[in-house]
């Protein structure tokens, strides 16, 4: 713990401290790409706490070392993408909860306006990469027919304006986390915290996002298998008292 030795050091004490959740496995060759973008947007900030949360799902590459390398917090815990992000806000420290992934696809400067749509004043802010501003170039027709057709069906039993549902970049305030109880432990993570986030009357905002494409390997998402853990998570949740 630094001591306080300026008035400057007190106001940089009164910003909000930062977590960046970041699943992994087998991610050894983009994570150099991903850790130098968050550092020099982070360093050049205004937020002079934050932390780097890997959350390991068993990695048989080098993973682990590159993590530790760039000064990350490394928790092994074998499980679905939805798993590793519980266990990753359960290791938390920050205010703010901000979850990406380890690919390389989510645009780095992006935090910032992720933290800002919590300091605004909303419990969650979404990345869509479909509302106006917001671009994909890592998504298939197939996938982005699958996005829209669930969008439509939580839009449409919640009653929210919702125009991206699964697309994980998003920012959290540590104080509605435990309204967040999820369960799945898939890729149905996302849309699972967004009809609870719905259903617990949270403030969520949406904010323009730009996915690109994966740097290095392929991806871990299965369209068809994926796509009917997503569609039952939507089911399991309408019927749920």
């Amino acid at each position: 713990m630094r001591s306080i030795d300026s008035a400057a050091d007190m106001e940089d004490l009164k910003k909000e401290k930062i977590s960046i959740i970041i699943p992994t496995l087998n991610e050894a060759e983009n994570l150099p790409f991903v850790f130098g973008d968050i550092l020099r947007v982070m360093k050049n900030s205004d937020y002079p706490w934050f932390e780097i949360l890997v959350i390991d799902g068993g990695s048989k590459d080098r993973t682990v070392e590159t993590s530790k390398k760039f000064g990350a917090k490394v928790v092994r815990h074998e499980g679905g993408k939805g798993s590793a992000l519980r266990r990753g806000m359960e290791e938390a420290e920050g205010d703010i909860i901000i979850t990406m992934d380890a690919d390389c696809s989510n645009v780095a400067e992006e935090i910032l306006l992720l933290i800002k749509g919590i300091e605004d004043g909303h419990d969650v802010c979404m990345g869509s990469r479909f509302m106006p501003g917001g671009k994909s170039d890592d998504i298939s027709l197939i996938r982005k027919t699958g996005n829209k057709f669930f969008v439509s069906l939580v839009n449409f039993f919640w009653k929210t304006n919702y125009t991206d549902l699964c697309y994980g970049y998003r920012s959290f305030r540590r104080s509605c986390i435990s309204k967040l109880k999820t369960s799945t432990d898939g890729f149905g993570i996302e849309t699972e915290i967004a009809i609870l986030a719905a259903r617990n009357k949270l403030n969520v905002i949406e904010i323009p996002s730009f996915e690109k494409k994966r740097r290095h390997g392929s991806g871990k998402l299965r369209t068809l298998r994926d796509g009917h853990i997503i569609l039952m998570t939507i089911i399991r949740e309408l019927f749920r008292k």
